[in-house]
């Protein structure tokens, strides 16, 4: 089966998420290269979200990508392709250019259970520009059954290549991606399906393994793990655990040995405890993030009373 997968690494677009998108040219640059090198399919360069609907006030090119900066960056496609994510009502469609005409290869869209129709509509737009899709469901893990069974009747039609199960919380285990991920196969079984983890509980990596076995071909993974809150499955580790001749893992340790130290002192990521504690609980991990903010950011037992305190259950069931 592994030799049909296909690594998308996310590093700058989820990883982002942890340092406000402040990545220079060189590292962006030295990991495409470097990504290029080991095999990997896809890199996944920022989000195509528009910085006027988003009122932006500070520009950040991986937050909002144009189609110019990226030439610059990119002047020569290597291997890798290129790919970005878009969320619902915060793009716009002026700022798409055909595919022809743009280094991207790939738009993925981002979108919550309720919002599929809408999720849809763009990826119809992004395909009939040529462009390869995804449809990325995120906070699958609260999801009714019977709300998925009519998403599906509609994404089933659409022309998506790619539909992925995300754990956005990190609260799956193997045993639940297996379930979610047949799930998706009877009821979409025109469709290729990807999977993205974090890492919350430490099973990013065995619930990426679980989904290549049951036939899942795109996985997301990010360089030394970087991404929001407790990170990602790491992409050195699928390099070096799927067995697919084109990979090759020293040139992503070399990225990480020329960048990814020096950013893992600044800047924080990984299995850290309260986000361990939101994998858990199954909720999303910016009260945790805040928490790592805070004076109290080791004050572990208080975090855990605070998130498990009836009053929070009662505000975070109804959000």
């Amino acid at each position: 089966m592994a030799h049909r997968s296909k690594i998308l690494d996310c590093t700058i677009r989820d990883g982002g998420l942890v340092n406000n998108w402040d990545f220079s040219v060189e590292f962006v640059q030295d990991l495409y290269n470097g990504l290029s090198e080991a095999g990997v399919e896809y890199m996944e360069i920022g989000y195509k979200n528009s910085a006027r609907l988003l009122k932006a006030t500070e520009p950040n090119p991986w937050r909002f990508l144009d189609d110019n900066f990226l030439k610059e960056i990119i002047p020569e496609k290597k291997f890798t392709k290129l790919s970005a994510l878009v969320d619902i009502g915060r793009v716009d469609s002026n700022d798409i250019l055909p595919r022809e005409q743009s280094v991207l290869d790939m738009i993925r869209v981002a979108c919550y259970i309720r919002e599929v129709d809408k999720g849809l509509e763009l990826v119809q737009m992004f395909h009939d520009l040529g462009y390869e899709t995804s449809l990325n469901i995120m906070a699958l893990s609260s999801v009714p059954e019977h709300q998925l069974i009519e998403a599906f009747e509609l994404v089933k039609k659409s022309p998506v290549d790619v539909v992925y199960i995300v754990d956005s919380f990190g609260s799956l285990d193997p045993a639940d991606i297996e379930h979610q991920v047949k799930k998706f196969q009877a009821m979409i079984p025109n469709k290729q399906l990807g999977v993205h983890t974090h890492n919350n509980m430490q099973l990013a990596f065995a619930n990426t393994i679980t989904a290549i076995r049951n036939g899942v071909t795109f996985l997301d993974s990010s360089v030394y793990g970087m991404g929001r809150a407790a990170g990602n499955c790491n992409t050195e580790l699928l390099v070096s655990y799927i067995q697919k001749p084109s990979y090759e893992v020293k040139p992503v340790l070399g990225v990480i040995e020329k960048h990814m130290l020096d950013m893992r002192q600044k800047w924080e990521w990984g299995y850290i405890i309260p986000y361990m504690i939101s994998g858990v609980l199954n909720e999303h991990p910016r009260v945790a993030m805040a928490y790592r903010n805070s004076e109290d950011r080791d004050k572990f037992v208080d975090f855990y009373e605070k998130v498990t305190s009836p009053e929070v259950a009662v505000t975070s069931a109804s959000k």
